[in-house]
């Protein structure tokens, strides 16, 4: 398969042709909150996806690159398919079908402690009229559930690809944060690839730009302890980064300006705290995460602000960049 468009990579790959080297993409979906995110940082062996307990925690494709001396596979961690109530639902679930026509593997994400339920059917419905592309179902978040438990749900998974006519290229039970048979889930995934050169040059992680892995690392901070309906009112922008002048060259500065959006006066307020003590939390959380990403000292100045609704509303979804 040609790369996707969207996808395709510049710059020379350092890496030899051969005939018996295999590239492409693969990507994993599933309902929200199904472990793909955790799955695709563990197999590129960084964080490039951010995580979060908070369903619909992913809210674009998201390209992790697996550098093997078989094989370069690039993972495309999408985000939960879903029954939309809002124009941003329907647009994320645009992208997650615009993904997976493109890919050469679907890796299709079942938790294992959760019964196979109306959201994963959904799904594999979908998957179903994918007839061409192979598809992989993997059993996640293993470490969390008893073997006999791990057991039925494999039996489950295999039933529902007979009954909705799916022939599971493999059926493979994981955990990413154990690291239980993330090396043969790669080892399968590899195998489904075409033959091809490396699309991406040696050492790249992912083609995420800064802006938005820094934005994405700023709502995964953001995320945490908030009340359940807050989480999908969240949106983050980055307005600007920039050197601080009159710094010495062995200990530069990062300046990062960014906006934090929710829909509500009332949801600024929880996002603030007490005298701005859940932003100061935020604020900390997130610079650590962005130091460690940019290696490099970062001061980050964060305001919040309200953008009515903006989940419903095109004009502000496009502002937000959905």
């Amino acid at each position: 398969m040609s790369t996707p468009p969207s996808a395709r990579p510049t710059g020379p790959s350092s890496r030899p042709r051969s005939t018996d080297h295999r590239s492409g993409f693969a990507c994993f979906v599933g309902r929200p909150n199904a472990g793909k995110s955790t799955l695709t940082n563990a197999l590129v062996g960084e964080k490039i996806a951010i995580t979060s307990s908070k369903p619909q925690t992913t809210r674009h494709a998201i390209r992790g690159i697996v550098h093997r001396e078989d094989a370069q596979l690039v993972l495309i961690d999408t985000p939960g398919l879903h029954r939309p109530r809002t124009l941003l639902g329907e647009r994320l679930n645009s992208v997650v079908r615009e993904t997976w026509a493109e890919v050469d593997v679907i890796g299709f994400c079942i938790p294992a402690d959760q019964s196979v339920g109306p959201g994963d059917r959904f799904i594999a419905k979908e998957l179903a009229a994918v007839s061409k592309t192979p598809k992989v179902a993997i059993v996640t978040k293993t470490d969390v559930a008893a073997p006999d438990v791990v057991g039925s749900r494999l039996l489950e998974v295999a039933r529902l690809g007979d009954e909705l006519g799916i022939d599971w290229a493999q059926v493979v039970p994981v955990s990413a944060r154990a690291g239980d048979q993330v090396d043969l889930l790669a080892d399968l995934l590899v195998e489904l690839l075409p033959v091809g050169p490396a699309l991406y040059p040696d050492g790249e992680l992912t083609d995420e730009p800064e802006l938005i892995m820094v934005a994405e690392l700023i709502r995964e901070a953001a995320l945490e302890g908030v009340r359940d309906e807050l989480p999908h009112s969240i949106a983050v922008v980055v307005d600007e980064m920039l050197w601080r002048e009159g710094r010495r060259e062995d200990d530069p500065l990062l300046d990062i300006h960014a906006g934090l959006y929710v829909e509500r006066d009332s949801q600024k307020s929880i996002i603030i705290g007490h005298k701005g003590s859940r932003l100061r939390d935020i604020g900390i959380a997130a610079r650590r995460q962005i130091e460690v990403m940019l290696g490099t000292r970062v001061h980050l100045d964060l305001q919040v602000k309200v953008a009515k609704d903006w989940q419903r509303d095109p004009r502000e979804l496009r502002k937000l960049g959905f």
